[in-house]
């Protein structure tokens, strides 16, 4: 093993002055773009398939994900879970019963709500990883991962830790094709959102909180204005930073957005924790965004989605985002304004807008083959995926992403997680993804084995165990010749020339670790 380290650094320094792009793509060649683009990279026979289908047909059918059937070996390892599952009522139910089951300090009581915070995070990841790397609504996936970045919440704090499964279940995934204002409302509604950005706790300067039934912690305190959620909502949600705002309009957006809070006692399924609390309302005239808005009670923010969701400037803030993502780091502005024209026209139509980006000649331009650099998380699933690796146990894959800087739902900041270059290249994190290829390459990640449910861990133990996990041999090695195979044209004749000149041992590590697979 440390003769394969010191060797990879050294070959991937040679790797790196072999860098050919093909003046046009070959049917291979777009299909393994658009496998890497929409998905996280091709499983072995999958580049062959879609260059038969066409890539046409392909584009198409994950635009539209009800078409493609769910393998029964992946619907089965979901249903399994004991907690992913639990809509957001009943999983704070079950977190606040732990909670008061064990408010004493002893050994006992820590261990219960570690095990608990342990099974709702892992079971969580289980269902994301699981799906990213068996499902073949591929696009799904991708996007689902870009609209929980896009509305990011922390999975390190407070009650978010038992809401997480619910906000990607519930409030990301059902609109990740759908109408940007219906996912604006989902997710502006879900108590996840509201505890991560406070806006639970926001009220008019002059409401004075009532004594209420039910437990102090299961109740949102008085706490005045808070204007956090209102400056991201848009910030971040929808104008972006240049969207031609002031602090007076973020002011203002809170105001209307006082009473929008949550009731932990509430359980149902859905967003039934979401309540407007009229007594925390804020009812006077708001002047926003050169707009005088009336005292209407929940309506008000309701008004104000609506013209956050169609604003111009939220569109070329969304096209600007998704041709980031899927195109290049510096998109085209020309793409982008067209993309900002297909949002305005359909009203906001994701499914439409992505369609536009996909037709476009910028899309398919040779130039952007294999330009974007890949980030942690869509390293680690790429090479699942391409190594067709069958995953049981997701914990190394949990340490690897937070070695690597992007802990899964574990972005404390609410812009979320980068996906440039410029984020995520550099020595340290190049030498860390080098062990993680070498150590699935080599068999010594323990992702065949089974977990038990009390034997959980949160993610600082994750992190742990990553450390440890070359020290046996627990999977069988992979073979070179079928990752090379399975991923066609995305490695270079350059770079098989010269993995293929180095020991047999050391191919499969060097294929997964070379600039060639890092880049998609």
């Amino acid at each position: 093993m440390k003769t394969i380290r010191k060797l990879i650094p050294l070959l991937m320094f040679s790797l790196l002055f072999f860098s050919a792009q093909a003046a046009d793509l070959s049917k291979e060649q777009e299909a393994a773009h658009v496998l890497n683009r929409l998905g996280y990279g091709p499983r072995p026979g999958d580049i062959q398939r879609v260059s038969q289908m066409g890539v046409d047909r392909y584009i198409e059918q994950q635009l539209n994900p009800l078409s493609i059937s769910i393998p029964d070996s992946l619907q089965q390892k979901i249903r399994t879970l004991q907690v992913a599952n639990l809509n957001a009522g009943d999983a704070l139910d079950r977190y606040h019963k732990i909670l008061k089951d064990t408010q004493d300090e002893s050994d006992e009581a820590s261990k219960k709500r570690r095990e608990m915070i342990g099974i709702i995070f892992q079971e969580t990841a289980e269902t994301r990883l699981w799906r990213a790397i068996e499902s073949p609504r591929q696009l799904e996936e991708v996007m689902v991962e870009f609209w929980f970045n896009h509305f990011n919440v922390f999975n390190g704090k407070g009650l978010d830790r038992a809401l997480i499964a619910s906000y990607e279940r519930e409030a990301i995934r059902p609109y990740v094709f759908g109408n940007f204002r219906d996912l604006l409302g989902a997710t502006a509604k879900h108590p996840a959102m509201l505890f991560y950005l406070d806006n639970w706790l926001s009220t008019s300067a002059d409401f004075k909180p009532r004594a209420r039934r039910g437990k102090p912690e299961q109740q949102a305190k008085a706490n005045g204005l808070n204007e956090n959620y209102a400056r991201e909502l848009m910030e971040l949600h929808t104008l972006g930073v240049d969207g031609g705002y002031s602090q007076h309009d973020v002011t203002e957006l809170a105001r209307i957005l006082t009473g929008w809070t949550f009731d932990p006692r509430i359980a149902g399924y859905g967003h039934a924790n979401f309540v407007f609390d009229a007594e925390r309302h804020d009812n006077g005239t708001k002047q926003w965004l050169g707009k005088t808005v009336s005292p209407n009670g929940k309506s008000e923010g309701e008004f104000a989605l609506d013209i956050l969701a169609l604003d111009p400037a939220t569109a070329h803030h969304i096209s600007y985002q998704l041709a980031q993502f899927f195109i290049q780091d510096q998109p085209p502005e020309a793409l982008v304004k067209k993309l900002s024209q297909r949002f305005l026209e359909s009203r906001g139509d994701i499914r439409l807008v992505l369609t536009a980006l996909f037709n476009s000649p910028e899309f398919r331009d040779p130039k952007v083959f294999g330009v974007k650099y890949k980030t942690p998380y869509h390293f680690v699933i790429s090479a699942l995926r391409a190594s067709d690796t069958s995953v049981q146990n997701v914990r190394p894959l949990l340490g690897t992403m937070a070695q690597l800087g992007m802990p899964l739902y574990g972005s404390q900041t609410p812009d979320g997680y980068k996906n440039t270059e410029q984020a995520w290249l550099n020595p340290d994190a190049l030498s860390r993804r080098i062990n993680f290829a070498t150590a699935l390459a080599t068999g010594h990640l323990p992702l065949n084995q089974s977990v038990d449910a009390g034997d959980k861990m949160g993610a600082k133990q994750m992190v742990k165990q990553a450390d440890n996990n070359d020290r046996h041999v627990m999977m069988e090695p992979l073979g070179a010749n079928q990752l090379l195979d399975a991923l066609g044209p995305l490695i270079s004749n350059n770079t098989r020339t010269l993995i293929n000149g180095t020991p047999e041992g050391l191919r499969a590590s060097l294929v997964l670790g070379s600039p060639d697979f890092m880049q998609h």
